[in-house]
């Protein structure tokens, strides 16, 4: 996975993302991962999100690991700009060949993804995948959740690459087996591991096999993602017949463009079938930035390769 910079080639950034909720074990998981990694004596990174003003748990990271902390909001919404600024300062300052991202624990998996996809530097990132951590009591218990929390822990196991599944322990085998047995049915792509205090064989998530392309990476459950650059102005009435045909499981867009009769790029953002511009007054990369389900992206390709030949269509 390479891209370029400056007329040289370099190695994509490795991004995991670790999702759970509270209490589910990511944070002895992340430590389990560091210290593996500094086994092979990778250059690694750590985005740490936490939800208070203080960090709890950056203490599990030595000092020979970069650190990031996101503290007093979630990064999938309240906090999404300062996230864009830690990652490209530890793409330009750092140059990690891989950066874990420990989510709070009431952040949805699908928006910290969308979140950290900045057309900034898309480009440089090889998503490996979602790691999810369940408490297998909590999950056995959830229905006495709120409703809205209840659906959280279920998203989190259905957007999920490696599931696993916590303080078995604590649970009869009858009730391993049907966590299993409601996890998978909820999610069947994903592998799922039945453990205590987060002891899984490290190579298990280095084998993430994420079927990644020239300009996509795809996560399990159809989600993908797929980012294109532009290398020259495009007609404003061809985008927007573009937009019009897209289809409907195209769920987010953004990122820059130029139109042939401006001299600066436009910020585009697009979600729920909703286009939005906002002039910029700097010249930026032309990348876009799509996520959707079940996208032949080829064929999204042919599409903006044809605006770049057509510029005034």
């Amino acid at each position: 996975m390479l891209y370029f910079r400056k007329g040289r080639t370099m190695k994509k950034t490795e991004v995991y993302i670790l999702s759970g909720f509270l209490g589910s074990g990511k944070t002895t998981l992340l430590k389990r991962i560091l210290e593996d990694e500094r086994r092979h004596g990778r250059k690694v990174a750590v985005l740490m999100n936490e939800l208070g003003q203080v960090s709890i748990d950056s203490d599990v990271v030595e000092e020979d690991v970069s650190l990031k902390e996101l503290l007093g909001g979630c990064i999938c919404c309240s906090i999404q700009d300062k996230l864009e600024e830690q990652l490209q300062g530890l793409l330009m300052e750092e140059h990690p060949e891989v950066i874990y991202i420990e989510t709070t624990g009431v952040a949805h998996p699908v928006e910290v993804l969308d979140s950290i996809l900045s057309p900034l530097f898309a480009d440089q990132f090889f998503i490996k995948g979602i790691i999810t951590t369940v408490d297998g009591t909590r999950w056995k218990d959830r229905k006495m959740l709120s409703p809205d929390l209840q659906q959280l822990i279920l998203e989190q196991v259905r957007n999920a690459d490696f599931i696993l599944i916590n303080k078995i322990d604590h649970l009869a085998e009858n009730e391993q087996a049907q966590l299993i047995f409601e996890m998978q049915g909820l999610n069947s792509h994903a592998q799922c591991l039945l453990t205590n205090y987060s002891m899984v064989p490290i190579e298990k998530l280095r084998n993430l096999a994420l079927d990644v392309k020239k300009e996509s990476s795809h996560i399990h459950l159809n989600l993908s993602t797929f980012v294109y650059q532009f290398q020259k102005p495009i007609s404003d009435t061809g985008f927007e017949e573009f937009l019009k045909k897209l289809p409907n499981t195209i769920y987010r867009i953004k990122g820059y463009l130029k139109f042939h009769y401006s001299e600066q790029p436009f910020l585009f953002q697009y979600a729920y079938g909703m286009p939005l511009y906002m002039k910029e007054y700097m010249n930026r990369r032309l990348n876009l930035v799509f996520i959707g389900e079940n996208v032949n992206w080829g064929t999204i390709k042919e599409q903006l390769v044809s605006l770049q030949e057509h510029p005034t269509q």
